[in-house]
């Protein structure tokens, strides 16, 4: 019961900081979170900035350069949406610190379903990218330049979405002899 409180908490104020549109508030519901996050507020707050620091500064670049061709830039504007950004950002990490996803949807049958195929797709790719990872360091005896970081990122990417059409071809199979994507039963086809 928990889980679902927390869950459809997370619901609504996901829609209420999506409809809020003044800086202070999104701020006071930033600093809600970070008390809601408790001990874990400054590492949720660090990977929460990290993951939306690329995000943000193309999207605040992209837009202040828009003044370069006469459109008007309102600062107020570009603090809003960043600030809603990390909100965002910052409150899925928290709930996903706190929460058992699969017993929160545990109502629904088809979503307990769809998350398990979901995480049974996550967790492996996450082991694959440490691998990855760690590989990678083990091989190196110096820093790498950039363009062989990104060589080497390129490399990673190929092998990744590789392995990714391989497991959904494997899912899809497997899917399919349980009675998954069967054809129209004969009374069905059309013309009949």
């Amino acid at each position: 019961m928990k889980d679902r409180l927390l869950l459809l908490g997370y619901a609504i104020a996901v829609v209420a900081a999506t409809s809020v549109h003044n800086p202070w508030w999104l701020a006071a519901g930033l600093l809600l979170v970070a008390v809601l996050a408790g001990r874990q507020a400054p590492t949720i707050g660090w990977r929460a900035l990290r993951a939306v620091l690329f995000f943000s500064l193309v999207i605040s670049v992209g837009y202040a350069a828009g003044a370069l061709f006469g459109q008007a830039v309102s600062l107020d504007y570009l603090i809003l949406v960043n600030i809603r950004v990390y909100l965002l950002i910052f409150l899925t990490f928290t709930l996903a610190s706190k929460i058992d996803i699969l017993r929160a949807l545990s109502f629904s049958r088809n979503l307990s379903y769809l998350v398990t195929l979901v995480l049974s797709q996550i967790i492996p790719f996450r082991r694959l990218f440490e691998d990855l990872r760690l590989a990678a360091e083990s091989r190196r005896l110096r820093r790498l330049r950039l363009r062989e970081r990104y060589l080497q990122s390129a490399a990673a990417a190929v092998h990744l979405f590789d392995r990714a059409e391989h497991d959904a071809r494997e899912i899809a199979l497997a899917m399919r002899s349980r009675g998954f994507f069967q054809p129209d039963a004969p009374d069905n086809a059309p013309g009949d």
